[in-house]
Order: C-alpha cells, then structure tokens, then sequence
C-alpha cells in the first residue's frame, strides 16, 4: 500500500489552519531525503512528519530520525508509514515551544534539520534553528518558491531583504530544486523549492551580535528609505554623521539597504559603532 492509500484508507482530513500538503512520490521524497546530505553516522530532526512519507524516506539515509508532529490525529497514519522504521521516534509536540534543552534530549548534540514545511511558519522555524544553541549542521527545508528566492537572493535586487542577511549570518544558502504545486496533496497556490542552509559557526566575526544582527534589520526598516534615515528611526543615530561616514567609505549618502553587500553592512557597522 502507497502513502496516499494509507491516507484515504484512514479517512484522514486535511487541516488548512496547519498548512498540510503532503508530498507522496517517494522518488522525489528520497531525492529530498539524498539533497540533505544526511548518511548512516547522522541524526535527522524532520520538522512536520505529516504521513511520513519524508520520514520514510529519511530513515532509510540516515541513522537516527526524530520526527516531530503537531496533529496527533495522524499518529495512526505514521504507525502504518513507518512500521519498518526502527531508527525512527515521533514525537507530537510544537518544537517552536520547546527549549533547546528539551530537543537537545531526544535528539543529541549534533543533527540535520530537514522538513516540507507548513507556509506561515517557514521563517520563524528556520530562524529558530539558526539562532539556537544547538549542534545544527544543515536545514533542508521545502519552502514557498518565493521565500526560497529571497533567502538567495543578491543585493540590488527586489527579492533582497532583511531574511537574505539574517540567514546568510549563521548560513550557506542554496536552492537544490524546484517543486511544482502539483506534487503536493492538497495541490496549494504556488510553487516550492527545496532550500538547503549549511551553518558555518562564526561566519562572519563581529562585536556583539545582537546588535549586528539589528543594524542588518534597520537597513530594510523602511525599504523605500535611505539607509542613512533608517539608522537614524531605529537607533537614533544623526543623519549628517551617517552620510560624512556613507561618503568616507566611498558610499552614496542616498544609498539605500538593498544595495549593500554583507561586506559592505559589515565594513559600515564597524565605523558607524
């Protein structure tokens, strides 16, 4: 019996509110399972096991899954799904609410995200991830086709935005593939694409993070705005001290966020702090 028999034969319903559209090709799951570079010595922590046709796929690449899932109304569904997977455990419950001790606990100090992603919680996961305490190696998450671009995407470009610099802080970020809709069931409204972010600890050296992290975000504060009236909305900083700093770098003191290079933001935080 295939995954969407298992569905139908359990009279599962779909939930929108929880985003699920379930992929049920295991030659395009085991390609996704094949792009997260997860092998026999790695532990996988899947974010939504869904019908677990992911987590299917995943437990025959790697040598541990823990699979975590919000709807236990498809706990009979992945009894079925995965009755041969001995390396995998389900656990039903938010990871978005847990700690990072309490993930740490039941997946160990070092793993791989990977996850088909429900839409509205897409950003809000991956930073979770990016910004913890935890042993990540690598998230490969399928992502709204759109949200994958700007994650990409170069400056000077309309897809570039706050996202693009905060994952690329903590990440390596490449699309492995394009999925269209029609892989999906329910077939949702746009396409997706397959995101693969590689942490690379201390990327990028700076003093105090959390204001780095800050001054990225104020560049995009208001996008129609010049950098120079961003800095100063959030941090108060005068806009003639700005721009004498914006000319001495050889920057145009009307330049705005979107044309500036993490090297250049990082070139300017230094001398601007």
């Amino acid at each position: 019996m295939n995954i969407k028999d298992i569905i139908i034969s359990n009279n599962f319903r779909y939930k929108k509110s929880l985003g699920q559209n379930f992929i049920t090709d295991m030659n395009l799951l085991r390609a996704v399972a094949a792009d997260s570079g997860a092998g026999k010595d790695d532990t996988v922590v899947e974010i939504g096991a869904g019908a677990g046709g992911l987590t299917l796929a995943l437990s025959e690449a790697a040598g541990k899954v823990c699979a975590f899932e919000v709807d236990n109304s498809l706990e009979s569904i992945l009894k079925e799904t995965l009755k041969d997977c001995a390396n995998t455990q389900v656990i039903f419950k938010d990871v978005l609410k847990m700690s990072d001790a309490e993930i740490a606990e039941i997946a160990g100090e070092s793993f791989c995200v990977a996850a088909n992603l429900p839409y509205y919680i897409t950003t809000p996961l991956i930073m979770r991830f990016l910004e913890s305490s935890l042993g990540v190696k690598s998230l490969t998450v399928m992502v709204q086709k759109e949200v994958a671009e700007r994650i990409t995407a170069r400056h000077n470009t309309k897809e570039y935005s706050s996202i693009t610099l905060a994952v690329d802080f903590y990440a390596d970020a490449e699309i492995k593939r394009i999925v269209g809709r029609n892989m999906f069931f329910p077939v949702p409204n746009v396409d997706s694409a397959l995101l693969k972010l590689t942490v690379v600890p201390d990327k990028y050296k700076v003093k105090n993070k959390e204001k780095f992290l800050k001054f990225l975000n104020s560049a995009f504060y208001m996008r129609r705005k010049t950098f120079a009236n961003n800095l100063n909305a959030v941090f108060g900083l005068e806009k003639e001290k700005i721009g004498q700093i914006l000319s001495d770098c050889g920057y145009s003191q009307s330049i705005r966020g979107e044309a500036l290079a993490m090297a250049d933001f990082l070139k300017l935080y230094e001398r601007i702090f």
